[in-house]
Formats: C-alpha cells, sequence, structure tokens
C-alpha cells in the first residue's frame, strides 16, 4: 500500500515500479527476519508460514498436533492483520485489493502455478540446506531476507509471490474473494514437498538440525530430532 497505493508518496519519488518491488521485497523479508531473531522468533521457530512448518512436520521435526496448531495460527495471524489494514487504512488499502495475491495479467493459470510452486521449493530447499549446517544455520534470517527479496522483485508481477497459504488467505477471506486463490493453497505446499524430498535425495549425508530458523540453546523448543543444544519442555 505505501509502495503502490493510491495517492502513495513513495511512488512520487520512486517512479519505477521494478525498484518498489524490490523496495517491498525488501520489507516484507526483512521484517520476517527480524521475526525470527527477535524472543518471539528464537521461541516459535518463526516459521509465519503452513508451508514452512508442513516441511518440518513432513521431515519429522514436528508433532502432528504442533503442526496443526502452527498452521491455524498462521492463518489467524493473517486475517488479523489484513482485517486491520482494512480497517486503518480503508480507501488506500481497497487500491491495492487489501493486499490480494492474484496472477498477473497475461499470464495462464498453468504459469502462475508453476511460479508459486517453484518459488516455494526453492525457498524450503535453501532453508534446509542452511538448517542443515552447524556452519550456515545461524545465518538462515539473513539468507531468507535476501532470497525472499529476489523472489518479490522477479515473481511478484507474475503471482504476488505468495510462498505461503496464510498470507493469502488473510487478505481474501477480509475482502470475501477467492478467485484463483486455489492456486495459493495447492501450489506453494506442494512445492514445500518436493523441497523435502529433493533434500533428502540430494543429501543423503545430512539431516535437519533443528525446526528454528535462529536457533538459541537459550530458549526451550517443542520440536522433536533436534540436533542442537536446545532446552526441551517436558
Amino acid at each position: 500500500m505505501i509502495d503502490f497505493g493510491h495517492g502513495s508518496w513513495v511512488a512520487s519519488i520512486i517512479h519505477s515500479a521494478s525498484l518498489r518491488l524490490l523496495l517491498n521485497g525488501l520489507i516484507f523479508a526483512g521484517s520476517g527476519s527480524l521475526f525470527a531473531i527477535s524472543p518471539l522468533g528464537k521461541l516459535s521457530g518463526a516459521h509465519l508460514n503452513p508451508c514452512l512448518s508442513l516441511a518440518f512436520w513432513a521431515d519429522r521435526k514436528m508433532h502432528l498436533h504442533d503442526f496443526f496448531a502452527y498452521s491455524v495460527s498462521q492463518m489467524i495471524g493473517a486475517a488479523l492483520a489484513a482485517l486491520g489494514l482494512v480497517l486503518l487504512w480503508k480507501g488506500a488499502a481497497l487500491s491495492v485489493n487489501n493486499g490480494m495475491t492474484m496472477p498477473g495479467p497475461g499470464f495462464p493459470i498453468w504459469f502462475v502455478f508453476s511460479a508459486e510452486l517453484l518459488m516455494t521449493f526453492s525457498l524450503v530447499l535453501m532453508i534446509f540446506v542452511f538448517v542443515s549446517s552447524h556452519s550456515l544455520c545461524h545465518w538462515t534470517p539473513l539468507m531468507t531476507w535476501i532470497l525472499i527479496t529476489f523472489l518479490v522483485w522477479v515473481g511478484a508481477p507474475v503471482s504476488g509471490t505468495s510462498l505461503n497459504p496464510a498470507r493469502s488467505f488473510g487478505p481474501a477471506l477480509v475482502s470475501w474473494r477467492f478467485t484463483s486463490q486455489w492456486i495459493y493453497w495447492i501450489a506453494p505446499p506442494t512445492g514445500a514437498l518436493l523441497a523435502v524430498l529433493c533434500f533428502r535425495f540430494m543429501a543423503t549425508e545430512r539431516r535437519v538440525l533443528t525446526a528454528k530458523l535462529s536457533h538459541s540453546q537459550h530458549y526451550r523448543s517443542i520440536f522433536k530430532n533436534t540436533h542442537l543444544p536446545c532446552r526441551r519442555y517436558g
């Protein structure tokens, strides 16, 4: 909304839509990375995305009931955020469709679906690569910031760069518009599961060390099969 909404002061300064997309990605991805290194993120693992929770569950790092609890929390959080956007900014929010992710004009549905699948695949695979390495693990938040920024920059014109069913669900719910939203509920989870399979095939000698994006042994963990020092519940 700040970069592309009606009356945007950023648009009056930065005329290039491509540069504003890059700024969008830096802010969007950067906020997630900051949450990951915050005390709340170090406690929960800062998944923020049902696809990431699904991937860790598929890799036997989460209990099934925790996976469902995380996914429901992520959906509720996204819906509340979208509702806050609509209530606070009304017309300005409406000018950007309340933040909905939608297929870009001129792109066939199969291409949009493939873009979301491949982008989510790359994100989850890179996270698994980083959290399976003792030397790279602590750099995971920085990596996700850079990667998601790039994906937003190149992928937003095609699909909106959702990567996240919750992120798409919240704005769609408050707008009560679900046209083409099935793409964002199917393609990203499929990409996440394919990334898990690919990681197991490629890295047979490596294993995911933690389900947290920013690990700290000083914060308790609900996750199982963790291979880094960490205080555990129970």
